[in-house]
């Protein structure tokens, strides 16, 4: 027969194949078929049955009726973890009004908004100084970062953030929006190091992922906004309504405890335990989980090695290795081109649909898509979802590409005009559920303990390095090489990606971060 289990620890329903025994007081669960992912599931179950292993192995597990029927104050509650990711994560709002800027705000500089004249060149260094800001920032944050603590860093990172932006509205040459450009980079870039690292610190095992893509999505969630202001209002209009973000995230980080990591490498040990008990929201007892973490600690510290020891580990290389090759395919398929030049790329195509407004249609569906991430990256797993996301994005632009090799060559492309909005569309969706957010999960896991902090900041700046060399350039390669071999060239990348996810990249969902060491040794 099968078994209906309502409500167990936050599952709607859990269906078991299960026979009577004993009467009508006790049921055998056959599990030889059938897996339970929930950890605290399996530490109930485990309770009220010897296992033959931590992975239930064992063929059948045998529970008492009156034991399933738990209360409800048991049930883990999440909505803390939730909602401080959320506020925490509009960090990645900030960077997305910042990237979104340029593409909306690029046409009006030209059209002399600003009292003096801004080049087309001018607009191409405009744009790329904040990726190269930000990778100034990401190895200056990962240095502060367990000084100030989290909460603390974040809240700093306000001030350049808003002080860039103020810059920008009140500029009176190009090279003033030059310095804001620079500021509001160096904020995105320290961002980028520090809300990832809050909120897997935050997080338990079962909504790691999900959490992971909150940043994703807040970041497409930023560029729909200047998107959508873009299409209204002016040049300084558009900059104030980014400059009030930081303003509103500031007020919110009140609500926002500190990590009890960094409280425990602080050697706080009671405000650890207090803010563990914030996320966790149980009435029951934190020590297991503090204690692990404690441990965690302790082994980090006693096998830190040299960097240059470190690195001589077959897990190290490996690891960075993947971390890399995966910025390198994340940025070369041209997704921060698509951003950053939407509306300049829609003007190409010559559509009867304004610019702005196929940038609007594209950023909706890359929050969109986004979302649909963080549902799927605990289901399909992170290798799945990479596949997926570098075929699909391939495909996509070699269409891009094929469009404007035939509008180059002077053929009626009338009837396929909506080859370029549905293509960049389909584009953003896949990189929106895969290369996106999951590259950023996988930094997360794929690293050492002993030199997770330095790895990450590597990958890091290179990530921003390679969107400042596709920003800075973009225009160029167009000019140089056309638009439909741009395309084409992004193409390339995407099936050497494929290549990469499908041979080096190995599948991280489920595994603790030990197990992943393992399987990368």
């Amino acid at each position: 027969m099968m078994v209906l289990l309502i409500n167990i620890f936050g599952k709607n329903e859990l269906r078991v194949p299960a026979t009577m025994s004993g009467g009508t007081d006790s049921i055998q669960f056959d599990i030889s078929n059938f897996t339970v992912e929930d950890q605290s599931l399996k530490k109930k179950l485990s309770e009220h049955h010897t296992l033959f292993d931590a992975k239930i192995l064992a063929k059948t597990i045998s529970v008492s009726l009156e034991e399933i029927n738990l209360d409800k104050e048991q049930q883990p509650r999440r909505g803390a973890q939730y909602l401080v990711a959320v506020i925490v994560t509009v960090s990645g709002f900030i960077i997305g009004t910042t990237l979104g800027w340029t593409s909306p705000a690029g046409p009006m500089m030209k059209n002399k908004q600003y009292n003096f004249p801004v080049t087309e060149e001018n607009i191409s260094w405009i744009a790329a100084l904040m990726p190269l800001g930000a990778m100034i920032g990401c190895p200056v944050m990962a240095a502060v970062v367990d000084n100030l603590g989290r909460k603390r860093t974040m809240a700093f990172l306000t001030i350049p953030t808003i002080i860039g932006w103020v810059t920008i509205i009140w500029a009176s040459s190009v090279t003033w929006i030059y310095v804001g450009r620079a500021l509001t980079g160096f904020a995105s870039g320290s961002y980028s190091v520090i809300v990832p690292l809050y909120t897997s610190e935050i997080a338990d095992m079962e909504i790691r992922g999900t959490l992971g893509t909150y940043f994703q999505l807040q970041m497409f969630l930023g560029i729909l906004y200047t998107y959508v202001f873009g299409s209204y209002v002016n040049v300084f209009s558009l900059s104030t309504a980014c400059a009030l973000v930081p303003t509103v995230f500031a007020c919110l980080l009140v609500l926002v405890p500190e990590s009890p990591i960094y409280y425990l490498m602080r050697a706080d040990v009671e405000n650890a335990r207090s803010s563990l008990r914030y996320f966790r929201q149980s009435l029951g007892n934190v020590e297991e989980e503090l204690e692990a973490m404690q441990v965690s600690l302790v082994r980090a510290e006693r096998d830190r090695l040299t960097l240059t020891k470190a690195f001589q580990t077959a897990q190290a290389k490996r690891g960075l290795s993947i971390g890399l090759g995966l910025m390198v395919f994340q940025q070369f398929t041209g997704c921060n081109a698509v951003i950053f030049y939407a509306t300049t790329i829609f003007n190409a195509t010559g559509s009867a649909i304004q610019p702005n407004t196929s940038s609007v249609i594209v950023s909706i569906i890359a929050l969109m898509s986004t979302y649909g991430s963080t549902l799927a990256v605990d289901r399909l797993g992170r290798k799945f979802l990479l596949l997926v996301s570098v075929v699909v994005m391939g495909i996509s632009t070699l269409l891009i590409g094929a469009f404007f090799l035939g509008k180059d060559f002077n053929y009626d492309v009338s009837p396929v005009s909506f080859i370029p909005l549905v293509s960049l569309c389909t584009f953003i969706v896949a990189f929106s559920v895969g290369i996106g957010p999951v590259t950023w999960i996988m930094m997360g896991e794929i690293f050492p303990v002993q030199i997770k902090d330095a790895t990450s900041s590597i990958v890091c700046m290179f990530n921003w390095f390679l969107a400042f060399l596709v920003t800075k350039y973009f225009g160029v390669l167009v000019s140089l090489i056309y638009m439909y071999n741009t395309f084409f060239l992004f193409t390339m990348f995407s099936v050497l990606g494929t290549l990469f996810v499908w041979f080096v990249v190995p599948e991280t969902k489920g595994k603790t971060i030990n197990e992943i060491q393992v399987l990368l040794g």
